[in-house]
């Protein structure tokens, strides 16, 4: 007996976790097999989406689309949410995808797994859907969409639903996102005497100064911008990204407006990128002053810890999208204001960034919300019927109402206090992420920037650690890339011989397919086989006399153009 007791207390922890184990695949088989009807089809939805509303409007959408299909004669559907907090939300996602037990429908796109990641896990464990998205949604009928292709009813046209280096869809966007920043009107008004949020850099930074001198009741200072890991890149993309639009000019090899994390290498590699590039210098400037303004260990705290630093009124700024506009209003509801302003870009007579800023950020329409179909789905036309459903234009404007969120399909409204929240779609653009090219310089990359974003290392030692090892082990990066890019080769050529056949067969359109034809073999074959082999050529045999830079001109064909101008007159 002593020695049965003896073994309990030795072994209780264990057996504790074994009994906790053992009830819990009980309760979770028990809750599957009570899932089960045959009458009725079960679809599972996981998303990272805690925000108020969210798991509401699916659930109205569900039971909708349940009674839609009954009055259709079809199986009623139930909808089961795995609503998992964003913090573990790449765990729970890859041990899902590789034990064969995701869900039906997967929100797609957390940016806490790196492009590269996503990228495996797309050609892994998600249908494509690239064959729908030219046929209209047939929950689009009786609107002005009904005869408009799926890709063209969402006002991005669906671009973030297509997987560049599969040359396929992959999901279907839901919303509309946009950031921008909030602020305590109240607190700024008892800081600095005015409510008035400041419209540029330096005015910015001035307030900033006089918010952090002075403290509360308690003898806390107040904090001028509530920060975290999260909140880091609604920071850069808007504000300090525009700042590096001039390295495209000699980045951006094909020349089509845009620096990819493959040009950016070969530019690096080359010698004719570093960063001793003004813009470069400058967009790090801004980020170490900008970092300064933040609270103490903002990079090791999570979005929920500076959210509640700012509805405690400790501090006065942040930063954050619309999916937490109505969180955010119904937080401060009876407590204080909340305004919204754009964010503070320098003037083009600023002493330091005046002479590399070429104009306000260009925010693209950018679908978010996204959900993508696993293969190991029991009913993946079921899903994607629901994911139509959802995105037809009457239902896409129902979603996003009861959430508070901007539809993402054309037509749909909008609600009324996020229209401030609508994209800026004249400016620049940022043209250097040093982070996207693989996993290896990603992970070293991300080592060293949190360091730089505390001040414990220097931009000039962040430049001195980083970039040889950029330049080296991101060779193997680079080629991993190239290899991506050739298996989707055959996906091209099977769209062009689709073209083709069109152009044989269809008499009456023969012209225009023929066109078609050409100019799409002149771009998706001949244009980019070119530009990835001189890429390859220049960063295995490096730069000869004849390369120039993407847009750079000698004083001979300039003269040229100077005459034909003058001709044409």
């Amino acid at each position: 007996m002593k020695s049965f007791r003896k073994f309990l207390k030795s072994f209780s922890p264990l057996l504790v976790l074994l009994v906790t184990y053992i009830w819990s695949m009980v309760a979770i088989s028990m809750s599957r097999e009570a899932e089960e009807d045959p009458n009725t089809i079960i679809l599972r939805l996981g998303h990272w989406q805690l925000e108020a509303s969210v798991r509401e409007a699916l659930d109205q959408m569900a039971d909708d689309y349940s009674e839609y299909r009954v009055e259709q004669g079809l199986k009623p559907v139930k909808i089961i949410q795995d609503a998992i907090p964003e913090m573990i939300y790449s765990q729970w996602l890859t041990t899902q995808l590789m034990g064969g037990t995701a869900p039906d429908l997967i929100e797609v796109g957390l940016g806490a797994l790196p492009p590269h990641l996503w990228l495996q896990y797309y050609n892994r464990y998600f249908i494509a859907l690239t064959r729908y998205v030219n046929n209209p949604n047939p929950h689009n009928a009786g609107t002005d969409l009904s005869d408009i292709s799926l890709r063209n009813s969402f006002k991005d046209g669906m671009r973030t639903a297509f997987v560049e280096e599969m040359q396929e869809y992959i999901s279907m966007p839901l919303s509309q996102f946009g950031v921008r920043i909030f602020y305590n009107k109240d607190l700024l008004r008892k800081l600095t005497g005015s409510d008035v949020a400041p419209e540029d850099y330096r005015e910015f930074m001035a307030v900033c100064e006089k918010i952090k001198s002075q403290v509360g009741d308690n003898g806390q200072p107040y904090i001028p911008i509530a920060g975290s890991k999260y909140h880091m890149g609604m920071w850069e993309g808007p504000m300090l990204d525009p700042l590096t639009y001039s390295v495209k000019d000699v980045a951006d090899f094909n020349r089509d407006g845009f620096v990819g994390s493959d040009e950016q290498y070969v530019a690096f590699k080359t010698g004719r990128l570093s960063f001793q590039h003004p813009a470069i210098r400058a967009r790090y400037r801004m980020l170490s002053e900008l970092c300064r303004n933040f609270q103490v260990g903002f990079t090791g705290l999570t979005r929920d810890e500076a959210v509640f630093l700012f509805a405690q009124q400790r501090a006065v700024f942040m930063t954050t999208g619309t999916w937490d506009a109505r969180s955010l209003l119904e937080q401060a509801e009876g407590t204080f204001n909340v305004g919204v302003m754009d964010y503070p870009l320098p003037k083009p007579d600023d002493p330091v960034y005046g002479s590399v800023i070429k104009g306000p950020c260009y925010e693209k329409i950018d679908g978010g919300f996204r959900f993508g179909i696993t293969r190991t789905s029991k009913h993946p036309e079921v899903a994607l019927d629901f994911l139509l459903y959802m995105a037809g234009q009457k239902k896409n404007s129902e979603l996003n109402e009861i959430i508070g969120w901007i539809p993402s399909v054309r037509g749909a409204a909008t609600p009324t206090f996020l229209q401030g929240f609508e994209p800026h779609l004249r400016g620049v653009y940022g043209c250097f992420r040093p982070d996207n090219l693989g996993g290896e310089t990603w992970l070293r990359w991300t080592q060293l920037y949190t360091e730089f974003q505390v001040d414990k290392r220097t931009y000039d030692e962040l430049a001195e650690e980083f970039e040889p090892f950029y330049k080296k082990r991101g060779m193997t990066d680079f080629m991993e890339q190239q290899k991506s890019w050739r298996r989707a080769l055959h996906k091209d050529a099977q769209f062009l011989a689709g073209i083709r056949a069109d152009a044989l067969y269809d008499k009456e359109k023969s012209d225009s397919w023929w066109i078609r034809y050409r100019s799409l073999t002149a771009d998706r074959q001949m244009a980019k086989e070119i530009a990835h082999e001189r890429q390859m050529r220049m960063v295995t045999e490096g730069v000869t006399g004849t390369d120039v830079n993407p847009y750079e001109y000698s004083p001979e064909v300039l003269n040229r153009v100077k005459d034909r101008i003058l001709k044409a007159k």
